[in-house]
């Protein structure tokens, strides 16, 4: 076996990966979630959807056809180890996406990325899936919260045309700290859809389409 490149891909996330979403999850927030809180998430939240993106190193037999399916296949292979819980090979989880999915809104409700790995796109590829996810579900309506102080952050969701519409008070327990409601309307109107797709082509612009893959 040899190792034949690196990929990285948005999925659904499984059971499997709850080890390294909590890694990631204690890494980036001040106040995390108890252990069995993703488990519930995943296997008892109706309105829950979740997911990673992933590291996929590809490997190759020293001789014949890749061990990977590619295409149709590795969509179809992604799609069975989410439902099964079976890990993926070679697989490092560098950051997840929460959201629910409440009536017409999906609501983004976590985005984080491994420390090591920030400022590398991944926040934009989690988000560009969720959206993407939430328009296939037929929401309309996206929302999420933001820190005050996280400027970067507001930067990304205004980019996908998020505005401020609310502030929560006092709403982060670790220091206090008020909260941007913002929303993107519209999410089922042709106009974001043609965003979204411009959005998408320049991301593989600067990130390189053939390592940046989604399989949802």
């Amino acid at each position: 076996m040899k190792a034949t490149g690196i990929r990285r891909l948005v999925r659904p996330m499984s059971l499997a990966d709850i080890p390294q979403v909590e890694e990631i999850e204690r890494e980036a927030f001040p106040t995390s979630w108890p252990p069995s809180a993703f488990q519930h998430e995943l296997r008892h939240n109706r309105i829950a959807r979740y997911l990673v993106a992933v590291e996929e190193v590809e490997e190759e037999a020293e001789a014949g056809p890749p061990l990977a399916p590619v295409g149709l296949g590795r969509v179809l292979v992604s799609l069975r180890r989410a439902l099964s819980g079976e890990p993926a090979q070679q697989e490092r989880v560098l950051g997840y996406l929460g959201m629910w999915l409440p009536a017409d809104e999906a609501h983004i409700i976590a985005v984080a990325v491994r420390s090591a790995y920030r400022r590398q796109g991944l926040g934009e590829l989690l988000l560009m899936a969720g959206l993407e996810l939430a328009r296939r579900e037929g929401r309309t309506l996206a929302t999420l919260e933001c820190r005050v102080s996280n400027w970067p952050a507001q930067a990304l969701y205004r980019k996908y045309g998020f505005r401020e519409v609310g502030l929560r008070p006092r709403y982060y327990s670790d220091n206090q700290e008020d909260a941007y409601v913002m929303a993107l309307d519209g999410l089922d109107t042709p106009a974001v859809a043609r965003r979204l797709e411009e959005l998408k082509a320049l991301y593989r612009q600067r990130r390189g389409e053939a390592h940046i893959l989604t399989d949802l």
